[in-house]
């Protein structure tokens, strides 16, 4: 038997077009997790410090960072194909297009079943009151965004043991369906389950899930194709020929589950919403450092508005956030929405509910021995007593502390920084030919040519 949470390579969504890119640096500074270089001009990307969480892929000016998805072909494999849709699809459409004719557009795309991913959210709130129960580390920590499991995991390690071990309703959901699907007959071969992503982290969840051995997911499809798509279906005439079918297990608290605060007001104590990577990340460095205490549960999420601010979704952020609010409103007050949830015995939640060890993964690791790690140290700040502090990302580092890290490490050298290299000519330690090659094997060759056609230049759009 395979344990779970083994350490293996990260999967990555995000992928940079070497055609494209220019080597702007726009993603290097952007990054998080100073997980992108510039070598040869072109922007790279460090495997194992990258979260996934799109920062990137937001911040280039030429496309030249996209994400990776299946096939929706690849569905057409399996005799019953299953669409997991998260609340934030519906969320992009007026609220004059009703959800039947969603789901009815979705099932014309191929899909035989259509399940809404929050059904679950009762299943993983009574999970996370029964693990917080049993654990005193506090403030314990969603593991809902998989950018910031990740992102704990590589800049945080010494908060893993705070991250709550419970499968998100991605999880929950694809194992619950597939299991009632089993128990109406199909085999386990024949269930092909896809979900519907609004970001690249949830991409590298399926593809390489954290504390997992394999997800109950087969592929992904990008929520942007599908609402297209959707959107081509609804601008269709054509005439019902069977009753509208929506999901009545959907309720207000699945409704908001994606959206900021869609955790916290289910949480006892004291509990804080933080949303936008930026903003995680120095809540996190204010945890880690002991500045901030009496937190009991963080929901954090790295897009801006969580999930409805995904790099994949089409519509406009904050209208998505209202229309979904105003839908939750509708739900409320009926008055069976405090009972829509699933009541059957078909997931065990003692078995699938909670994920196995999550492994710390710190990127900020100088060396494996603690003796050498420490002597890298010492040299690094002597380095950075030379380094000019100006953050410019001319060394195709994001900063002057990176630049460090990476001299030390044997992957970068003191004569990348373009300032330093002026200094070591003018103590005829290097000379104008050398610094130029140097600046070449960042930059490329041709970088420094007169180009016209660059943005911002006199031919730009010729």
């Amino acid at each position: 038997m395979k344990v779970k949470g083994s350490q293996r390579d990260f999967h990555h969504a995000l992928i940079v077009d070497k055609d494209l890119c220019f080597g702007c640096t726009h993603c290097v500074t952007a990054c998080p997790t100073q997980a992108i270089r510039v070598k040869q001009g072109k922007a790279s990307i460090i495997v194992n410090r990258c979260v996934d969480c799109g920062e990137c892929y937001k911040a280039c000016p030429v496309s030249a960072i996209s994400v990776e998805q299946d096939d929706l072909e690849m569905i057409f494999r399996f005799p019953v194909r299953v669409i997991l849709i998260p609340s934030v699809l519906i969320g992009q459409f007026p609220r004059k297009i009703m959800t039947s004719s969603i789901y009815r557009a979705l099932k014309e795309l191929g899909f035989t079943h259509v399940y809404e991913v929050e059904n679950t959210v009762d299943l993983v709130l009574e999970a996370t009151k029964q693990y917080m129960h049993d654990r005193k580390e506090r403030p314990m920590i969603s593991s809902y965004c998989p950018a910031i499991v990740r992102l704990i995991q590589v800049k945080f390690p010494t908060l893993v043991n705070n991250i709550i071990r419970v499968n998100p309703p991605i999880d929950m959901s694809s194992r619950y369906y597939r299991e009632k699907l089993k128990a109406s007959g199909y085999s386990d071969k024949e269930i092909g389950i896809f979900y519907a992503t609004p970001c690249a982290a949830k991409i590298a969840a399926v593809k390489s899930p954290v504390g997992e051995i394999e997800s109950a997911v087969n592929g992904v499809i990008n929520i942007n194709f599908l609402y297209n798509r959707i959107l081509k279906y609804l601008q269709r005439k054509y005439t019902e020929t069977e009753p509208p079918q929506t999901d009545d297990l959907l309720s207000s608290r699945g409704i908001l589950w994606s959206l900021t605060r869609g955790e916290v007001v289910h949480s006892n104590g004291r509990a804080l919403a933080i949303d936008g990577i930026k903003n995680v990340n120095e809540f996190l460095e204010n945890i880690e450092n002991e500045k901030l205490d009496n937190i009991d549960f963080l929901e954090l999420r790295a897009c801006d508005e969580s999930c409805a601010g995904g790099i994949l979704i089409s519509g406009n952020r904050f209208l998505t956030v209202e229309r979904l609010k105003n839908l939750a409103e509708e739900y409320k007050v009926r008055e069976d929405d405090k009972n829509r949830k699933l009541s059957d015995d078909t997931l065990d939640i003692n078995e699938y509910g909670y994920w196995g060890n999550i492994e710390p993964r710190p990127m900020g690791k100088l060396d494996e021995d603690i003796h050498t790690a420490l002597k890298k140290m010492d040299r690094k700040r002597r380095l950075m007593c030379f380094l000019p502090g100006f953050d410019c990302a001319a060394c195709g580092a994001p900063d002057c502390q990176t630049l460090a890290d990476d001299v030390v490490r044997g992957d970068a050298q003191l004569s990348h920084c373009i300032f330093m290299q002026q200094q070591m000519i003018k103590q005829n330690l290097l000379n104008s030919g050398h610094a130029l090659r140097i600046t070449e094997t960042i930059w490329g060759k041709e970088r420094l040519n007169k180009n016209c056609n660059k943005i911002g230049a006199e031919d730009e759009n010729s």
